[in-house]
């Protein structure tokens, strides 16, 4: 099989459409893996005898299992108890709390490395949990946190093309569906490899410069 390049310039608006479905699902996957995984991380540290090892038991079950079987679990088990949503947003739940268990420990390895002095200095001000975590630790965990959180963020761009299994529509999909109508699988993976690699390879320039950056700054 040969490279049409009028076939592959027709096929290239759907598969642009599945880019998008992509890079959506992505941003809202990385908002509930922010929030999810902060929130995680800042109740271990509170040190509650029984959400401890309930937290700890979630992080290593959300990292210690595959993201499909979970994103099966959400999609085919969870209708027979009456919980039915959309593709994509069970997509983007599945990938969110898969993902928080890994920004959980990014977040505990940034807030362990700020200095016990640190601690020291508000326990003696007596600043109350919000001033403290907002102003004074969670800023200073930041510079560590951050280009960490941006490579696990790349690898959740590209972990979305799995949840095509579920009929998420995004960019694989989409190639597969092209691929599938036309018997031509050639062009629409191509393209697909390609639309990914325009989005993953500046963001991971990106995050390169970020860990120079904070490296040289710390």
């Amino acid at each position: 099989m040969t490279w049409d390049n009028e076939f592959a310039m027709s096929v290239l608006p759907e598969l642009l459409q599945g880019l998008v479905v992509t890079v959506k699902l992505t941003l809202c996957g990385i908002s509930i893996a922010l929030i999810v995984g902060l929130i995680a991380a800042v109740l271990r540290f509170q040190k509650i005898p029984v959400l401890a090892p309930v937290l700890g038991f979630y992080v290593q079950f959300m990292r210690g299992t595959p993201l499909l079987i979970q994103a099966y679990v959400a999609f085919f088990v969870l209708p027979q108890y009456g919980i039915t949503l959309s593709p994509f947003v069970t997509g983007v739940i599945v990938i969110g709390l898969n993902y928080s268990a890994y920004t959980a420990e990014v977040y505990r390895a940034g807030i362990e490395g700020v200095p016990t002095g640190q601690w020291e200095a508000v326990a003696a001000l007596g600043l109350g949990a919000r001033r403290k975590w907002l102003r004074i630790i969670l800023p200073q965990a930041v510079r560590t946190m951050v280009p960490v959180l941006g490579n696990y963020f790349l690898q959740m761009f590209k972990d979305s093309a799995i949840l095509s299994a579920i009929t998420v529509v995004e960019l694989l999909a989409a190639a597969m569906k092209v691929g599938g109508n036309s018997f031509r699988y050639l062009e629409p993976l191509t393209l697909a490899g390609l639309l990914f690699m325009i989005i993953s390879f500046p963001a991971s320039l990106l995050i390169r410069r970020l860990e120079r950056r904070f490296a040289t700054t710390h």
